[in-house]
């Protein structure tokens, strides 16, 4: 899978851009648009990139999981090592290893919060200018599709092509979409 990043001021015309995709076949969380002007936003039917994912929360979250588990290990090793686990027993040393683990994992998750996402970084000036950016991630069988829509306005411009989101995650997010649209 691949992402395709394209650039515009217009977002009536990424509306129907949107729409033309879906129509034919791409389903919604295939599809995002980037922007500083969520107001203006809100008065379009367009996929806006949450606030989680312009965050590089995720990441850094993961990047801190990692050595809260080296510390976790630390812990243990230490503890069973010194023989301090023998005198006072494995679970103060347990809880300490779950502690350094949260902890590291929330801090470096926190820090994550107040970074805009890697990914979208680059494209950082193009938002301070006003502009907004479409991106669409493809299957394979999907590039023709793609560019037949895109042929068809003009005024886009592509401005970069990236590693799509897994598609199991695009799968997962369509069916919690339609659940949420058929639930009471």
């Amino acid at each position: 899978m691949e992402r395709y990043f394209y650039m515009s001021d217009d977002l009536q015309d990424l509306e129907r851009l949107e729409v033309e995709l879906e129509n034919e076949g791409m389903v919604r969380p295939q599809i995002h648009v980037l922007t500083d002007r969520e107001a203006q936003l809100n008065s379009y039917r367009l996929h806006e990139v949450s606030s989680l994912m312009r965050t590089d929360v995720i990441r850094k979250g993961l990047k801190g999981a990692l050595v809260g588990a080296l510390g976790f290990g630390l812990v243990i090793l230490v503890a069973g090592v010194t023989g301090m686990a023998a005198s006072f027993g494995w679970t103060p040393f347990v809880f300490l290893a779950i502690v350094v683990l949260g902890f590291c994992t929330w801090e470096a998750g926190f820090l994550g919060f107040q970074l805009p996402n890697r990914r979208f970084r680059e494209f950082q000036r193009l938002l301070d200018e006003g502009k907004h950016v479409f991106f669409v991630d493809i299957r394979s069988g999907q590039e023709l599709l793609l560019q037949r829509a895109v042929a068809r306005h003009p005024r886009l411009q592509q401005v970069g092509k990236g590693e799509a989101m897994p598609w199991w995650l695009i799968a997962l997010q369509e069916k919690y979409q339609r659940f949420v649209r058929s639930a009471p």
